[in-house]
């Protein structure tokens, strides 16, 4: 039985799960979330916690017993704590600005890149340089920055890029100028 699985999800004050037909949907305090939930598990509600229970002991069930867990769990803290992810911009004039509902990256290209954020994704400009991305749901939110970072990875010898805020670029040495 998987470890994560077997662990059960705890439901802070205010927070209403409902189940049916294979989709939790999870209401509370930053609005409501719908998760659909793999197959070979069951889910409920026992007192103030949401315990998932796979369908038989076969390899995809303890498989799936874990997945779903984590998702449910994920849909909890959405709705009651959200999500951020910080990236940070390195080089030379590059930039990030909003207008309207677009994200305006100048990244050394001959063009600037628009790029409009998902539905249930806030941008938050800290400074020129610095990008603060919220939501409800983590994997909007994680495919939303890992678009955002896909304009201009960070590179290994100057480090210029897009990158995650506690992401570490290992640099490497340039050439070498002797014979």
């Amino acid at each position: 039985m998987s470890r994560i699985g077997k662990l059960p999800v705890a439901l802070p004050d205010g927070v209403t799960i409902s189940v049916d037909d294979g989709v939790i949907s999870v209401t509370g305090p930053k609005g409501t979330l719908a998760e659909k939930l793999p197959p070979r598990v069951q889910v409920s509600q026992e007192g103030g916690d949401v315990v998932i229970h796979p369908e038989g002991s076969d390899r995809i069930a303890r498989a799936m017993h874990g997945l779903a867990r984590s998702l449910v769990s994920n849909v909890v803290e959405g709705v009651t704590q959200g999500f951020s992810r910080s990236l940070e911009i390195n080089g030379v004039g590059y930039r990030v600005e909003q207008k309207r509902e677009y994200l305006v990256f100048t990244l050394g290209y001959s063009h600037p890149i628009y790029y409009e954020l998902p539905e249930g994704v806030d941008a938050n400009i800290d400074a020129p340089t610095k990008l603060r991305l919220s939501s409800m749901s983590r994997q909007r939110l994680g495919a939303a920055a890992a678009k955002i970072r896909s304009f201009r990875p960070p590179e290994p010898y100057k480090g210029k890029g897009i990158k995650y805020a506690d992401e570490v670029v290992r640099r490497k040495e340039g050439k070498s100028g002797g014979r």
